[in-house]
């Protein structure tokens, strides 16, 4: 048999075939690519289990393909309302990554025997402590069993005396002392049951050490994430041995798709979370340890030819979280050699594109993206068309599709 074309017309050829039925815009996921980064994704966690990040997907069919591949096992979800809905469509191991204050929530989390089994919330204050009990008190035979919780910690990297802080702003937990003595008060209350832990690195896992086009940026976050990952690891490692002191402990998850490696690599780690791995959003083009395959995409059709090397698709606006700057911007794909009008870029209801190759685009014609984020895409299409070869093999809805929006 002959072997399947590749590069990036043979791709875009078959993208078009396979989705001629369609009328863009509309969102695509490349089933093998997807299928080929989540064997890669379990290669580099080194037969330790994953975690998938739910909002990294945001599509239930999805989670359900990814789960039923060997070494996946549960959800970090990033709402409480997320992880009970998903709980009612069968899922039974689900973590919230985020803390919540949704006090209606907590309310059915502790009426559903199903959900309290399933579901573990995240905590990092005893004010936490304090609102889900309140929030759960008039539950008529409510807390059959305890609520599950899992505490956060901070995995920032520190130096210079704390006038140096590199990482997202999560837990204010950061030292073994602070991390035991929290808990301490989680066993020390009848209604909860202490689950977890969990430390992402998101100065590891969310930052690419290879920017484009910037060798000695590119060495300054190598630098700064390898003192980081050594520093964490015997942090992290301490905590986890003061916390396994006073109970033992389910799982400890940490990483992220961009730092499996190193996390793998800690004994005191028990599971890797990852998500966006699996859509291969632009932002992670930048790692030099891995390298995944474009597998969530959306399409544009041209409208309009304003110049000669010009070619204006409709819609398209559709910038990622995060500090606001170029790199929030959808990427052009394929046709490749696109770029943006500096004073459009991408538009709220079309988007000129610019370059040689926009002299080939007709009216009509199909331009595909590559969002900088994963699962962010979910929220602007209610359904995913899924792709294998030339074929959609079936059309699946998203979050959104669903009538969910968590977020």
């Amino acid at each position: 048999m002959p072997a399947t074309p590749t590069g990036p017309e043979a791709d875009r050829r078959r993208l078009d075939t396979a989705t001629a039925a369609f009328e863009p815009p509309f969102a695509a996921v490349d089933l093998d690519a997807f299928h080929a980064n989540a064997a890669d994704l379990t290669r580099r966690a080194a037969g330790k289990a994953i975690r998938v990040a739910s909002k990294s997907v945001r599509c239930r069919a999805l989670l359900e393909e990814v789960l039923a591949l060997p070494g996946y096992q549960g959800i970090l979800g990033y709402t409480l309302p997320e992880a009970l809905w998903l709980a009612g469509h069968g899922f039974d191991d689900i973590v919230v990554a985020y803390p919540s204050t949704d006090r209606t929530a907590y309310a059915d989390l502790a009426a559903d025997p199903t959900a309290l089994a399933a579901v573990t919330v995240m905590i990092d204050s005893t004010d936490h402590l304090d609102l889900i009990e309140k929030a759960v008190a008039g539950v008529p035979d409510g807390q059959a069993a305890p609520i599950r919780v899992c505490i956060d910690i901070d995995a920032a990297f520190v130096a210079a005396g704390g006038r140096i802080r590199i990482g997202a702003r999560r837990s204010p937990l950061h030292t073994p002392a602070q991390v035991a003595a929290m808990a301490r008060e989680v066993l020390r209350r009848d209604g909860f049951k202490l689950a977890g832990l969990m430390a992402y690195e998101s100065q590891i896992a969310g930052v690419g050490d290879a920017p484009p086009g910037r060798p000695l940026r590119g060495a300054a976050i190598r630098a700064m994430q390898s003192r980081s990952a050594r520093e964490l690891a015997t942090r992290r490692a301490a905590i986890v041995d003061a916390v396994r002191e006073l109970a033992p402990l389910e799982f400890v998850n940490g990483g992220g798709t961009g730092s499996i490696e190193r996390t793998t690599a800690e004994d005191a780690v028990t599971e890797i979370a990852a998500g966006s791995g699996l859509y291969q959003p632009w932002l992670f083009d930048s790692y030099r340890s891995f390298r995944g395959r474009p597998a969530a995409l959306f399409a544009l059709p041209v409208v309009r030819r304003p110049g000669p090397e010009t070619a204006t698709a409709l819609g398209g606006g559709y910038p990622a979280s995060g500090a606001a700057g170029k790199d929030r911007l959808p990427q052009p794909y394929l046709p490749p050699g696109l770029s943006y009008d500096p004073n459009e870029a991408a538009g709220e209801v079309q988007t000129p594109l610019l370059g040689k190759v926009a002299a080939s685009l007709r009216v009509g014609d199909r331009v595909w993206f590559r969002h900088t984020k994963a699962g962010e895409l979910c929220e602007r299409f209610d359904t995913l068309h899924l792709i294998s070869g030339d074929e959609v093999v079936r059309s699946v809805p998203t979050y959104r599709g669903e009538g969910k929006t968590f977020l």
